[in-house]
């Protein structure tokens, strides 16, 4: 198997899609880039990238043996085997994974344009296996916390998560909110909705209304939306917060 040498990496921990694993133009200056010393490059089929890319479930055994303890990190004047952790490149796409020692996929990092070409490059011309998966596996199921791809195309890495917090908020309300709070909420987001909203009195009606009118794109209206609903709530405001300081640096 080829290998590739000093490689910055940027990983997303336990992400289930790869929407969230952010591409080289969307790192920012606190993300903590590491560099792997060395990493194993393997050939995938494009339905085993897509399974690793978007899912926390167990690798291919054969997968797992062959690149066993075969990559390195390098911290300081120091380097670290790491058990499980690879390269992946299914003919097109270009994707690091490492399991931190376990089976499942739980560190993710896109790679710069420049190691992204050089992989491209070397496989070109590997003759390698190439892996695929054990077994169909059932059709991915998303929901509110972990929205479809289709929700989150073209927005920017700033826009993502404060849909996904905005997204936290709505199902907290159809938790724990009652039929006028979601009225209210409603109406903020349309006020000209009004009469309409008012005359409707059932809680997941109006709530569902709610939700399939803001979970595509992100606009100004989201944005307002966000901010009003998630305040006074502690955590939703750190959330919050969070995306603004590393806007601001």
């Amino acid at each position: 198997m080829p290998r590739i040498r000093d490689v910055w990496i940027n990983w997303f921990e336990g992400e289930e899609n790869g929407y969230n694993i952010c591409p080289f133009h969307e790192w920012n200056s606190e993300d903590r880039i590491e560099v792997l010393d060395q990493a194993e490059i393997v050939k995938v089929t494009e339905e085993l990238f897509d399974y690793i890319e978007n899912r926390l479930e167990d690798l291919p055994d054969d997968l797992l043996n062959e690149i066993f303890q075969k990559s390195t990190l390098r911290k300081k004047m120091t380097r670290i085997t790491l058990d499980y952790c690879f390269v992946m490149y299914d003919g097109n796409r270009v994707l690091a994974v490492d399991t931190l020692g376990y089976k499942t996929p739980i560190r993710k990092s896109c790679l710069t344009p420049k190691h992204e070409r050089i992989v491209k490059e070397m496989m070109e011309v590997d003759r390698s296996d190439c892996f695929d998966v054990i077994e169909t596996p059932a059709p991915k199921e998303y929901h509110i916390l972990s929205p479809h791809p289709c929700y989150m195309t073209g927005l920017t890495r700033k826009e993502r998560q404060l849909k996904q917090l905005l997204f936290m908020a709505l199902d907290q309300l159809y938790t724990s909110g009652e039929s006028a709070e979601i009225r209210y909420w409603f109406t903020e987001w349309d006020p000209s909705k009004y009469e309409e909203i008012q005359q409707n009195i059932d809680k997941e009606v109006i709530w569902q209304q709610l939700y399939e009118e803001v979970k595509l794109g992100w606009s100004p209206a989201h944005y307002e939306l966000c901010k009003k609903m998630i305040k006074g709530q502690p955590f939703f405001e750190k959330l919050w917060n969070m995306q603004h300081e590393e806007e601001v640096r």
